[in-house]
């Protein structure tokens, strides 16, 4: 027996309003936690008033809804199939002649359509926001002075001096092992108070050691002056191979269009793409696991009956999805680290809860 439109637009309809309310509801929540604990660090910060606050606040929503966006799906779709079965709507329609895979099929559609939105739209906006809040938390709250960018021409740094700016940039990466970092074909311009050039130096190579920078075969250039050669300079700074690593665009401010390119671009410089990697496949596996997440909340809610606990129903769930946000942290630990190949652990978690989700359910429905 074909489910009918009309039934099909009912699940689905009643599925999604639950997700979004449940959805809303953890937003909030996270955004008076995030209010808060942004005015406790900004209270000594005389610069971070209370617009900042609530911008960064404002700033982290989109990331927020990317996190938990699994668990409202989760949630959202036990409360529904929860408040169907205890009102016996779906024992109606089971005696009707439907099967519990033809009325799961809008609810899935349901989580399809979110997971593909997150991907394509809410992504992209996520990781511009995301660049805004970090830039402003390293503007007011961190006071942050070394930036580093990477462009398709090759390496740009910015290090605070003593007495100034420094800009270094670098063609190429020869190599990086450990605290050294080794460049090629450098260029360093020296600023006063920010933005007063004093100098330039041109190095054919440029290592970075614990505190200091040591340039080889490299000309100065002063204005007014003659240029001067020096087989090898240095010039000390608080940069390390670590935290640059670290400072490149972390993969969450990323839009998923942009991740390709970017992964490319890194792998090309001689710096290692595993994080950003990890994540544009866990993008990617993104709505398979929303639609797990519907399975898992069929196999706990649609056997429900009044004898049995709500609190064993709703304790179930909220396990399910701490258990399923472990996991995955572990799993994507040990992608990073090199146990396990990138796109395992990034389509692991996805196929592990999808294939728990069709077991159970099939166990259920099935015997």
């Amino acid at each position: 027996m074909r489910i009918s439109p009309l039934l099909t637009w009912y699940f689905g309809k009643h599925v999604l309003i639950s997700i979004l309310s449940i959805l809303a509801l953890l937003i909030g929540l996270i955004l008076i936690g995030d209010t808060i604990e942004l005015l406790r660090r900004a209270g000594n910060k005389p610069d971070a008033t209370v617009s900042i606050v609530l911008q960064m606040a404002a700033s982290r929503i989109p990331f927020m809804t990317e996190k938990v966006l699994p668990f409202a799906v989760l949630f959202g779709s036990m409360f529904s199939f929860w408040k169907l079965t205890g009102n016996q709507e779906l024992v109606v329609t089971r005696a009707a002649g439907v099967s519990a895979w033809q009325f799961m099929l809008p609810p899935i559609l349901c989580a399809l359509v979110l997971g593909s939105l997150q991907v394509g739209a809410l992504n992209p906006l996520s990781s511009i926001l995301l660049q805004k809040y970090e830039t402003l938390e390293a503007r007011y709250l961190q006071n942050n002075a070394s930036v580093m960018n990477l462009s398709s021409s090759g390496l740009w740094l910015r290090q605070g001096t003593q007495d100034g700016q420094a800009v270094i940039f670098a063609r190429s990466v020869s190599n990086q092992q450990g605290d050294q970092l080794d460049l090629r074909n450098v260029t360093i311009f020296r600023f006063e108070d920010a933005d007063d050039f004093t100098m330039r130096i041109d190095a054919g190579r440029a290592v970075l050691e614990p505190g200091t920078w040591r340039f080889y075969d490299s000309w100065t250039f002063v204005p007014g002056q003659a240029s001067t050669f020096a087989e090898e300079m240095m010039l000390p700074t608080n940069l390390t191979a670590r935290k640059i690593q670290d400072s490149f665009a972390s993969p969450e401010t990323m839009s998923f269009w942009d991740l390709k390119p970017f992964i490319t671009l890194l792998e090309r410089a001689g710096f290692n793409a595993t994080r950003h990697r990890i994540h544009f496949h866990s993008l990617l596996s993104r709505p398979l696991l929303l639609c797990a997440m519907v399975l898992i909340a069929a196999a706990f809610c649609l056997k429900f009956s009044r004898r049995r606990r709500a609190s064993l129903v709703i304790g179930g769930g909220v396990a399910s999805g701490f258990i399923l946000y472990f996991c995955t942290d572990v799993i994507s630990a040990l992608g990073v680290s090199g146990g396990i190949p990138p796109v395992l652990s990034a389509w692991a978690p996805a196929g592990i809860s999808l294939l728990l989700g069709v077991t159970t359910l099939l166990h259920l429905e099935d015997g």
